[in-house]
């Protein structure tokens, strides 16, 4: 494994760390950015089950979004996976940003979810 690789596990294991000691058992909004797309997904680690999922390359958000790799689609991600997670009855979710700094996609992810009604 590159050393680069090794470091970006080593946050993505602090960050999950910590937010197991804050998040009370609530569910997490994890984030997967790569390249290319974005993937959002709120999960229960208590049962292991995932209650609600969006990505850019879902069938239904491909006709919206023209490029993927864009802030723009990050936002029509962020409040797909909301609506989702609030049809399965989650309001509360503790933000898992993995080893990404919080800012563009990330960020814009984030606040488009809290601007659609989930609360963390």
């Amino acid at each position: 494994m590159s050393n680069a690789r090794k470091l970006f596990v080593q946050r993505r294991l602090r960050s999950r760390a910590q937010l197991r000691r804050k998040a009370n058992g609530r569910p997490r909004l994890s984030v997967f950015r790569s390249g290319r797309n974005i993937y959002a997904q709120v999960i229960n680690d208590v049962e292991g089950k995932t209650l609600a999922a969006a990505s850019t390359v879902d069938k239904e958000l491909r006709g919206d979004i023209s490029k993927p790799w864009t802030v723009e689609a990050a936002v029509e991600v962020g409040k797909a996976v909301a609506e989702r997670a609030k049809k399965a009855g989650v309001t509360q979710v503790a933000f898992d940003r993995g080893a990404y700094r919080f800012h563009g996609r990330v960020k814009a992810l984030a606040d488009a979810a809290r601007e659609a009604g989930l609360e963390f």
